[in-house]
């Protein structure tokens, strides 16, 4: 019976959320990187303006390698460490915290230039006119958002399907966000990598939101989830970002410049506009909810493997 709790969900798990705490994200030979480079190189030769084309070069770049973690994680003795690795290389709760901490350290220098460059590291938008108030409040969104893109998804697919599960989510990720734009070479083309991002995030992004509702204002939180969530053009992002602003109490949202336009977005939360004190909130709120996520899987894994030795 300890062999198969050794080998139960929370080892593998806990050992990747400490080898993530331990030595944050590699900043060199990152598998993702790697994988981007095969992206380029699949766009390159399979690209057209289609839906079919789309299709296929998701298929091209995901089966195979979820094909080879399903391979890895049935190898004895060394499946464990597969699965490990994989899910190390998979989040990023450390460097999530590390760029927020890096617009606070920013702050605290009164250094708003800097501030502005650290933000600029974790949003796609303009941040060359941001005044404090327009960092903060784009730092609390990247943090927010990306709880659930680059720690909670992986977590709830690893949870669900193992090595595999979490290696297809990855990999769709980063082809959404390769391929996902709304523009006229990839709206056609990456239809598909978009859908199926969006519904691989579809439970996980509610999970999260229920998550961030729990750990700080629950009322005002779930009542903004429910009323502002669909408002959003994110499908998934809409709950996850409209309930961690209510349990924050902070207002998010608003105008927001992208590739030299200025764009109105719905305005999501109560309360009052974020300032720099609400970076450190948002990242603790992320951390309390990883918590929380570790408690759960790993209590609920090891009550399964308990239950069928009783059984």
């Amino acid at each position: 019976m300890m062999a198969s709790l050794l080998n139960s969900l929370s080892v593998p798990l806990l050992a990747a959320v400490l080898l993530d705490r331990l030595l944050g994200e590699p900043h060199r030979f990152h598998p993702l990187a790697g994988f981007g480079r095969m992206t380029k190189f699949i766009e390159k030769r399979c690209y057209r303006a289609s839906y079919l084309s789309g299709v296929l070069s998701v298929c091209i770049m995901l089966i195979p390698l979820v094909f080879l973690a399903n391979l890895l994680q049935q190898i004895k003795v060394y499946g464990l460490l597969f699965s490990v690795i994989g899910l190390y290389f998979a989040i990023a709760p450390r460097s999530l915290a590390e760029h927020a901490w890096r617009v606070a350290a920013a702050f605290s220098d009164n250094d708003l230039s800097s501030a502005r460059m650290a933000v600029g590291m974790m949003v796609s938008r303009d941040t060359s006119q941001l005044d404090e108030e327009g960092i903060s409040r784009a730092t609390v969104e990247s943090v927010l958002e990306n709880g659930n893109d680059a720690i909670f998804a992986a977590l709830f697919w690893f949870a669900v399907a193992g090595l595999p599960g979490v290696v297809l989510y990855r990999l769709s990720n980063t082809l959404d966000a390769m391929w996902g734009y709304r523009n006229e070479r990839y709206n056609k083309f990456g239809w598909a990598a978009a859908r199926l991002d969006d519904a691989l995030n579809y439970l996980p992004a509610r999970l999260t939101a229920l998550s961030y509702s729990l750990l700080g204002h629950t009322r005002e939180a779930l009542q903004c989830w429910r009323q502002q969530a669909p408002a959003w053009d994110s499908p998934n992002a809409g709950p996850v970002m409209a309930a961690g602003a209510g349990a924050l109490h902070v207002v998010l949202g608003g105008a927001a410049i992208y590739h030299g336009k200025i764009e109105q977005r719905p305005m999501l939360g109560c309360g009052r506009p974020p300032c720099r004190a609400d970076i450190a909130r948002a990242v603790r709120l992320v951390q309390h909810a990883l918590c929380l996520w570790l408690v759960v899987i790993c209590t609920g894994a090891l009550l399964i493997e308990g239950f069928k030795h009783g059984a």
